[in-house]
């Protein structure tokens, strides 16, 4: 396990950065997308973000917790890394936790990623 510890500041807005392919980063972008990747190189946080995401408005720790064959402070552990990068937020009501996306750092990272043509042009090819 990486004794790396993912220091993240508040989730940028949508359109904060240009893509990649337009200019270098500096080193502070390059460190907070870093840190956004590294927290999606996971296969657990990958899997529960796609969870999230693909449930609608919010959904409940105890929804997500059964979808895995890890413990359920594993889960929690997950959890925060990805409330730590900015791609879900969370609110306890009672006993539960409810999760949702974050949209804003979704568009952030499909800003970042997107590659322009030679012509300007974003490129949009699917295979």
């Amino acid at each position: 396990m990486s004794k790396q510890e993912i220091v993240l500041t508040q989730a940028p807005t949508a359109g904060c950065c240009a893509p990649i392919s337009d200019a270098a980063l500096d080193p502070a972008k390059a460190a907070e997308g870093a840190a956004v990747f590294k927290a999606l190189a996971d296969p657990i946080r990958l899997r529960l973000l796609s969870i999230i995401t693909s449930a609608g408005d919010e959904i409940c720790v105890c929804d997500l917790t059964p979808q895995f064959d890890v413990s359920g402070p594993t889960i929690s552990h997950h959890l925060k890394v990805l409330r730590e990068a900015g791609l879900v937020d969370c609110e306890r009501r009672g006993t539960w936790v409810y999760y949702w996306p974050l949209p804003e750092r979704f568009q952030w990272l499909s800003t970042l990623l997107e590659v322009s043509k030679p012509d300007g042009t974003a490129s949009r090819r699917c295979s």
